[in-house]
Order: structure tokens, then C-alpha cells, then sequence
């Protein structure tokens, strides 16, 4: 088995996925880049450089089969797993009388069941490496948000898997936790982060006043990941800008 540490990471294909798995890289892992579009995938790939501790597995983490395939594919590429980074995700905006039951169904089943999906198929290979799962949950996990109910929901749950699941896995050696972006400039938010007026409106409850690059999101995810975390399990960190920091008041002064 190779000393070289192994990261699969989820939603590879840009925006956060895409700055941890370059961050990885920085930090000396062979880097899984897993999504469903192969052609940004390779694109992610090619920016790596590193073509022999670089793979490129595409896929849909909603799906099981896809799922086993990674995890396989992985180990019979690099023979071991250190590191899963959930970061898959999707976002349906819209009220209760918005959204339909196969908007529920599909978000649910991404966000939340390909975490479970991934750490159930990863786990006998976490273990013989004391290896770790970071999620990454949203701050939309932690409290709602008008008009994005369903999303909330998805995150809520990924937010108490990571809890959990550090109670059930601490023991035997793998530790599980997850961090809570605020608004972050990914493609994804494109439609938000270049929309001044809603900007100047996030600029007020966010106090640092700008959105999170995916760069700062990722350097945590490393950290807790990493040595220096070895000790933290079951915490979902926010990576807000101190939007958490609020009671939910108005400015006072």
C-alpha cells in the first residue's frame, strides 16, 4: 500500500471542490476528482499537473452504482482511502408551493444521500487508514433561509449526519466532520454574487462584507482534515465571515 495519502473529493469540477483538491495537491495526496461533467473534471486535472497522482473518476454521487464505482476505481487505482471531501450538492430555490416532489427527492437524494452513500461505501477502507470524512454542510444547515427550504433541509441533515456519525466512528479511528460556508463565489452562486443590489444586502449581514473565495473554504477543509486536526471530531465549523457571530437583530447603532 502506498504511504502516500489519498483524498477523494466530490464536486471536484469547480468552486470548492476545485480549491481543495488543488489544495491537496499542494499538501503532497494523490487527489480523486469525482462530478458529473468528465470534460471540467479533466480540466481541474490538466490545471493539477500531477497526471500520476491525479484521477479522474466521473459520476453522479446520487447514484450507487456510481458511488461503488469510485470507491473501487480508487482503491485499484492508489490502493487506499485517507480523506472524503462531500461536496456535491445542488440548490432548488423556491417556497413549499414551489417546489415539486421530484425537486425534493433529487436534491435530497444528492446532498444528503450521496453523503451516506460515500461514507458507507468508503468506511471499511477509512478504517484501515484512521482516515477521515469532511463534509461540507452550509450555513443553511445550521438555521433556515427564506425560500430555499428544501436546500436547508438537504444541509440540516448533512449538519446531523456529520455529528452522529462522529459518535459512531470516533472509536474506531475515523473522524467526521463537516464545515458551513456562507456565501461563497462559485459558479453555483454566479447569479447571486452579481447581483448588486442582493450583494449589498449580504454585505450587511456578512461582517467581513464580501463573499468567501472557494480558496478559503478549501484551507479549512484541509485543516480538518489534516494532523493538526486530530483531535477535532463532529464539529460543522462555520466558514461565515462571522455571519453566525449574530443574534439575528437589526444593526443598533
Amino acid at each position: 500500500m502506498s504511504e502516500q495519502k489519498v483524498a477523494i473529493v466530490t464536486g471536484a469540477g469547480s468552486g470548492i471542490g476545485e480549491a481543495t483538491a488543488k489544495r491537496f495537491i499542494r499538501d503532497g495526496y494523490k487527489v480523486v476528482l469525482n462530478g458529473r461533467t468528465k470534460s471540467k473534471l479533466e480540466a481541474v486535472a490538466n490545471d493539477l499537473g500531477q497526471s500520476d497522482d491525479v484521477l479522474v473518476i466521473d459520476g453522479d454521487v446520487g447514484s450507487q452504482d456510481d458511488v461503488t464505482r469510485l470507491i473501487d476505481e480508487t482503491v485499484a487505482k492508489f490502493g487506499r482511502i485517507d480523506v472524503l471531501v462531500n461536496n456535491a450538492a445542488i440548490a432548488v430555490m423556491g417556497g413549499i408551493e414551489d417546489v415539486s416532489l421530484e425537486d425534493w427527492n433529487n436534491q435530497m437524494n444528492i446532498n444528503a444521500g450521496g453523503v451516506f452513500m460515500t461514507i458507507k461505501a468508503a468506511l471499511p477502507h477509512l478504517l484501515k487508514t484512521n482516515g477521515n470524512v469532511v463534509n461540507v454542510s452550509s450555513v443553511s444547515g445550521l438555521g433556515g433561509d427564506w425560500g430555499l427550504f428544501s436546500y436547508n433541509a438537504t444541509k440540516g441533515a448533512v449538519s446531523n449526519v456529520t455529528r452522529a456519525l462522529a459518535l459512531d466512528l470516533g472509536a474506531r479511528g475515523v473522524r467526521v466532520n463537516a464545515v458551513a460556508p456562507s456565501l461563497t463565489k462559485t459558479d453555483m452562486t454566479e447569479g447571486l454574487t452579481s447581483d448588486e443590489t442582493l450583494m449589498e444586502k449580504f454585505k450587511d449581514r456578512i461582517p467581513m462584507q464580501r463573499p468567501a473565495e472557494p480558496a478559503e473554504v478549501a484551507d479549512v477543509i484541509a485543516f480538518l482534515a489534516g494532523h493538526d486536526a486530530r483531535f477535532v471530531n463532529g464539529v460543522v465549523l462555520p466558514v461565515d465571515g462571522g455571519v453566525n457571530a449574530s443574534n439575528g437583530q437589526p444593526k443598533l447603532g
